[in-house]
């Protein structure tokens, strides 16, 4: 594969994030995107200009919204591993696969999948704070 398109089939390239944005919120809206990636920008006073402004600001944001249009509004599968550690527009998405239609998501499946995700991190939580309960060193090994 030429080293100059190896970026071509990423649903993100020659895209800028205005039109991502405007593609998202006409599929979805705001409260959708809101109750899947939890960014304030989407709740409070939410425009285009000022959910741009922010993501622009906060890499780590727009990081989620562009990973969320790859997979969930152009429906990729997943990311290998070696190629999740990268932004979503530096991500090589083999020739094979193809962008599908958007998934159907709904503001309840948001909340089962926010009630997971807590239910994920207390479990984390609780793990290391029996780990550190029982050996006050676990933390410096």
């Amino acid at each position: 594969m030429n080293s100059d398109n190896i970026y071509e089939n990423n649903p993100l390239h020659g895209v800028k994030l205005e039109q991502v944005l405007q593609e998202l919120v006409d599929h979805y809206g705001f409260e959708i995107l809101y109750a899947y990636l939890n960014l304030n920008c989407f709740k409070t006073n939410p425009s285009i200009p000022s959910s741009i402004k922010f993501l622009k600001k906060t890499q780590w944001a727009k990081d989620k919204v562009e990973a969320f249009y790859m997979y969930q509004y152009k429906s990729l599968p997943k990311a290998d591993d070696k190629q999740f550690e990268l932004p979503p527009r530096d991500r090589v998405v083999p020739a094979h696969q193809k962008t599908g239609a958007p998934k159907e998501l709904s503001l309840e499946d948001a909340e089962r999948l926010r009630l997971k995700r807590a239910e994920k991190t207390r479990e984390r939580a609780s793990k290391s704070s029996s780990k550190s309960s029982s050996d006050p060193w676990a933390n410096y090994k």
